[in-house]
């Protein structure tokens, strides 16, 4: 855990450095309230996709720092993950997920890392504190909020990795933001 944290940490520091804009969002006003839906804008990103468990994200953290070093591409914003499925649906060997960055439309990227697109334009949103592999449990309450909200998911689910953890950081001051790409629901 403490060499995730500090992999997530230097990357998170070169960020702070070298991030030359941030995501253009539409938040609503800030409320008291667990979760919340927002506008956001499609943006460009730059990843490693993975398939395998969640215990691999040091090494796709590790290569994914190597690769945007190598390339010299300047984040635009906040590490992300995004996951295409969840442990309680498929075996650890079969989860596909990826870490990146958000990047200008203009960046060209080379192997190992892929560029792609986030075109989901409305999510539901939730602050997670903590260990992020406790995270699950927000996504829970995520899914059991939009039900009660009548919205549906449509898309993956993206975590923004807020907290700049260094090897001292201790689990519950870290913070992500989930988003689930949303949809109105049946009435």
């Amino acid at each position: 855990m403490k060499k995730i944290i500090s992999v997530l940490g230097l990357a998170l520091f070169l960020i702070s450095i070298t991030a030359s804009a941030a995501l253009n969002t539409q938040e609503e006003a800030p409320e008291k309230k667990f979760a919340s839906v927002k506008e956001v804008s499609p943006f460009s990103y730059c990843c490693i996709p993975h398939k395998g468990p969640f215990t691999e994200a040091e090494g796709v953290v590790m290569q994914l720092m190597k690769a945007i070093q190598v390339q010299k591409i300047a984040p635009a914003g906040p590490m992300i993950g995004v996951y295409y499925n969840s442990p309680d649906e498929v075996k650890p060997e079969e989860l596909e997920w990826e870490m990146g960055f958000p990047v200008s439309a203009q960046m060209e990227v080379q192997p190992p890392l892929e560029k792609k697109e986030w075109k989901f334009t409305l999510v539901v949103s939730a602050i997670h504190k903590g260990a992020y592999e406790d995270a699950g449990k927000t996504m829970s309450k995520m899914f059991e909020w939009m039900k009660e909200n009548k919205l549906m998911p449509a898309g993956p689910v993206m975590g923004r990795y807020l907290a700049m953890p260094t090897p001292d950081t201790k689990p519950e001051d870290l913070k992500s933001e989930l988003w689930i790409p949303c949809q109105k629901g049946k009435k």
